[in-house]
């Protein structure tokens, strides 16, 4: 028996998930019970050929090197899948868990309404706000797997963020979400303009584009003169405008601002809310803003959801939550 026809099996006993291991019985997860799918064990060696056959070539070479890999598996016939394959005592393992078929839509998950505008509108602020513990900082990261989700999907683009394998996932976080952080996150033996470039350099575009698009973001937030200084020569607000310029040089679609502006004096940091707006009124970025204050979530936001212990516990424009 091949892969496919262990994955056909469990969908015809209703099951969510499938595991393969050699040396035991092939099993899967259905109601919440593990149950055995047949009683024969699986042979030496079985395994590590189904996991070979469902990976590409670049994806064996990463496996190689570091044994755990997650990926997307469909068939037109079977359906969708995530998979996840890794390294134990020497033997490859595989777990399957079947998603829907077709990609949901917000109604079909009952998103709140303000997650739903997200989706559904793409370009905007949208603002999570609590107090410490509430979960902000884990969701976000839960958009780019800074934090692993132990459950759910992230469709971004039509594809699932948790299925991505590992090159796939870095060219997710080169390319489509950029992230500033608090503490600025500001290498500190490179110059203004390195800091900005940084993320261009990564891309492999070349030192001369890099320079160039670079310079055009540090004159956007402010910055032209201050190229050649380093990271400790900056007040806290320039150190913000770099992160800030980093990310943007980048064109990706996706903007994660952790507390971006939380750790900056107060006039300082009503002039980075005017500059992310104005920036915003030309560029149409998706972006998700964390903070705990909420009159910056309702100066800035174009949605705003409340969040406590892990919940959304109100959500809105910024006139329906006040």
């Amino acid at each position: 028996m091949g892969f496919k026809d262990f994955l056909r099996m469990m969908i015809e006993k209703d099951g969510s998930d499938l595991f393969l291991t050699t040396g035991a019985p092939p099993s899967m997860k259905a109601h919440g019970k593990l149950v055995p799918l047949i009683n024969k064990k699986l042979p030496e060696g079985l395994v590590k050929k189904m996991a070979y056959q469902i990976m590409n070539e670049e994806q064996i070479a990463e496996f190689e090197k570091n044994p755990e890999m997650n990926l997307a598996f469909a068939d037109d016939d079977i359906g969708r899948f995530r998979v996840n394959i890794f390294q134990q005592r020497n033997e490859v393992g595989i777990v399957a868990r079947n998603i829907k078929t077709e990609i949901p839509n917000a109604d079909s998950l009952g998103l709140p309404p303000v997650l739903k505008d997200l989706i559904m509108n793409k370009n905007g602020i949208i603002l999570f706000v609590g107090g410490t513990g509430s979960g902000k900082s884990t969701l976000i990261r839960h958009i780019n797997r800074l934090i692993e989700p132990t459950e759910g999907e992230v469709i971004v683009d039509g594809e699932d963020v948790l299925s991505m394998s590992t090159e796939g996932l870095r060219d997710f976080r080169r390319h489509k979400a950029s992230m500033v952080f608090q503490r600025f996150g500001l290498l500190p033996h490179r110059t203004v303009t390195q800091n900005v470039a940084y993320g261009l350099t990564i891309q492999g575009i070349s030192e001369d584009e890099a320079a160039e698009r670079s310079q055009r973001w540090i004159d956007r937030v402010g910055l032209a003169g201050y190229e050649e200084n380093y990271p400790g020569q900056l007040s806290g607000g320039m150190q913000q405008r770099v992160g800030l310029a980093r990310a943007l040089a980048t064109d990706a679609d996706i903007l994660l601002m952790d507390e971006a502006f939380s750790a900056l004096d107060p006039l300082i940091r009503t002039d980075m809310q005017n500059i992310l707006l104005d920036l915003q009124q030309e560029l149409h970025k998706t972006i998700v803003f964390i903070t705990h204050d909420l009159e910056e979530a309702l100066r800035i936001g174009d949605q705003i959801a409340i969040l406590r212990d892990g919940e959304v516990i109100q959500q809105g424009t910024p006139q329906q939550i006040v």
